[in-house]
C-alpha cells in the first residue's frame, strides 16, 4: 500500500490511500460464503441457497461492509505508520483514474496540534484564602435551629413580624381577572424567609388576625412564571392566624438530636466548623481551580482541530435539549438550538482540554492511586458511614474515573501555582459561599 500525506492547511492533512481490487474481492465471497451457510430464504432449506443468489440479494450490502473495514484499515494503519494524532474521523472519497487492479481513496482528516507553552513563570494568578470564623458557626447554627423550629399560635391582637409564620388567604388579579396560581386558601409562609415576594411580606408585616389588606404587586421581567412576569397585578390578601417561632437552645439536647457524638455545645461547634471547613476547602479549589486554568489557557499557543469542537458544540446542544426536556418542554429533542450560541464554550473546553492534557504528559502529573485513594477518603469523611461511600466509589468505573479527572485537575492546579506568580487574596466566609 503506497502512502502519501500533504499538508493542507493549519491542522488540516490529506491522506492518498490504494487498495488491491483482489484483496477486496476476496473478502467479499469470503464473506458471502459464510453468510451462505446460514442465510435463510424461502423455497430453499438453511444452508442450501445457491451462491449466485446469495450475491444477487447481499452482494451490495456485504461490498459496502468490506469497502468500509479496507479503508478503515488502511486509513488506520498508514495514520499509525505516519505517527499521526487524528482528530475526529476523516473524510474519505474514491478517487477517479486508479492504476488496473488498485482503488485509490483520499483521506481529508485534522491532526491534534502542538501545545506551546509559554513561561509559566510569568502567569499571574489571584490564589484565594478564606477561614471559617465563629460569625460562620453561629450563622450555621441558627441555620439549624430553624429547620427544628416550632410555631405557637399568637395573641388575636399581635401583628405580623420577621419571623412569624402567617396562614393567609390571597387572591390577584390582573386586569380584572384572576390568573393561574393566584389564588390560594390557608397558604402558610415565613415572614422574613424570602418565601414570598417583597411587596407581598411587605403588605403582610404589622397584619393582625381577621385583618385584609389590597395592595399592588409589580412582578418582576424575569419572574419563573412567564404569563405574569413583569406585569402588575391587585392582590387582596386576609390574615387568619400568626404564629410565633420557637427555636430551640443550643444545648445538650439539640447537640444530641443531630448525631453529634461528643453531644455538647463544644462538640457541636467543633462538628460545625469541621464540616464547614471541609466545604470551604472545595470551594476554594474550585475557584483556585478555575483561575489557575485561565492562567495557563493564556500562556499556551495551539489552533484548535475543528473535529474537536464540533464534537463539544454536538454534545452541548445535546445536553441543552435534555435540559428543556427535563423541564417538561414539548418536543424538546426537535428545539431549534443554534450550535454558535454554545461556540465560545466549546472552544474554551476544547482547548483548556488539549492544554492540560500536554502539560500532564510533559510532567507526569498523572493521577496516583495513593491519591485517587485519599481524594475518595475524603470525600467519604462527611458522610455517616465512610466504608460505604468508598465502596460506592470503588465500585463503578465511571465514578472511579470522574474521580482521577479531579485528581489530574488538583495535580495540574498545584504544579502551576508553583511556577506562576502567585498573589494571597483572602475573602469572607459569606463571599466564598454566594451570601453577600
Amino acid at each position: 500500500m503506497a502512502v502519501t500525506v500533504e499538508t493542507l492547511e493549519k491542522l488540516e492533512r490529506k491522506m492518498t490511500l490504494t487498495l488491491p481490487v483482489g484483496a477486496v474481492q476476496s473478502e467479499v465471497e469470503t464473506r458471502l460464503k459464510k453468510l451462505a451457510r446460514t442465510v435463510k430464504m424461502d423455497g430453499f432449506r438453511p444452508g442450501k441457497v445457491p451462491m449466485n443468489v446469495v450475491a444477487q440479494r447481499y452482494g451490495y450490502s456485504v461490498h459496502y461492509e468490506v469497502m468500509n473495514d479496507k479503508v478503515g484499515e488502511a486509513f488506520a494503519s498508514a495514520a499509525n505508520e505516519a505517527k499521526l494524532r487524528v482528530a475526529g474521523q476523516p473524510k474519505i472519497t474514491e478517487k477517479e483514474g486508479s492504476p488496473e487492479g488498485e482503488m485509490a481513496f483520499d483521506a481529508v482528516f485534522e491532526v491534534f496540534p502542538e501545545v506551546k507553552f509559554g513561561d509559566l513563570s510569568t502567569a499571574e494568578v489571584e490564589k484565594l484564602d478564606a477561614e471559617v470564623t465563629d460569625a460562620a458557626i453561629d450563622k450555621t447554627l441558627d441555620i439549624l435551629r430553624k429547620q427544628r423550629r416550632t410555631f405557637a399560635q399568637r395573641a388575636h391582637d399581635a401583628a405580623a413580624q420577621d419571623g412569624d409564620r402567617a396562614t393567609v388567604d390571597f387572591e390577584g388579579k390582573i386586569d380584572g381577572e384572576v390568573f393561574p396560581g393566584g389564588k390560594a386558601d390557608d397558604y402558610q409562609f415565613i415572614l422574613g424567609d424570602g418565601q414570598m415576594l417583597k411587596e407581598f411580606e411587605e403588605a403582610t408585616r404589622g397584619m393582625k388576625s381577621g385583618e385584609s389588606k389590597t395592595f399592588q404587586l409589580a412582578f418582576p421581567a424575569d419572574y419563573h412564571g412567564k404569563d405574569v412576569a413583569g406585569k402588575t397585578a391587585d392582590f387582596m390578601v386576609t390574615v387568619k392566624k400568626i404564629e410565633a417561632a420557637n427555636l430551640p437552645e443550643v444545648n445538650e439536647a439539640l447537640a444530641k438530636s443531630l448525631g453529634i457524638a461528643e453531644a455538647t455545645v463544644e462538640g457541636l461547634r467543633a462538628d460545625i466548623k469541621k464540616n464547614l471547613e471541609r466545604e470551604v476547602k472545595f470551594r476554594l479549589l474550585s475557584r483556585n481551580k478555575q483561575a489557575v486554568m485561565d492562567a495557563l489557557v493564556s500562556k499556551a499557543e495551539l489552533d484548535l482541530p475543528n473535529a474537536s469542537v464540533q464534537s463539544e458544540l454536538e454534545r452541548l446542544v445535546e445536553g441543552a435539549r435534555a435540559e428543556l426536556k427535563q423541564r417538561g418542554i414539548k418536543d424538546a429533542e426537535n428545539a431549534p438550538i443554534p450550535e454558535d450560541m454554545f461556540r465560545p464554550q466549546a472552544e474554551r473546553r476544547v482547548r483548556l482540554g488539549l492544554v492540560v492534557a500536554e502539560l500532564v504528559k510533559t510532567n507526569d502529573l498523572q493521577a496516583k492511586p495513593d491519591q485517587i485513594k485519599a481524594h475518595i477518603d475524603e470525600l467519604a469523611g462527611s458522610y455517616e458511614k465512610p466504608a460505604e461511600v468508598v465502596r460506592w466509589y470503588y465500585g463503578d468505573q465511571k465514578r472511579m474515573a470522574e474521580v482521577e479527572g479531579i485528581v489530574i485537575e488538583n495535580n495540574v492546579t498545584n504544579f502551576v501555582l508553583s511556577k506562576a506568580k502567585v498573589t494571597p487574596k483572602s475573602i469572607s466566609f459569606d463571599e466564598l459561599m454566594g451570601q453577600n
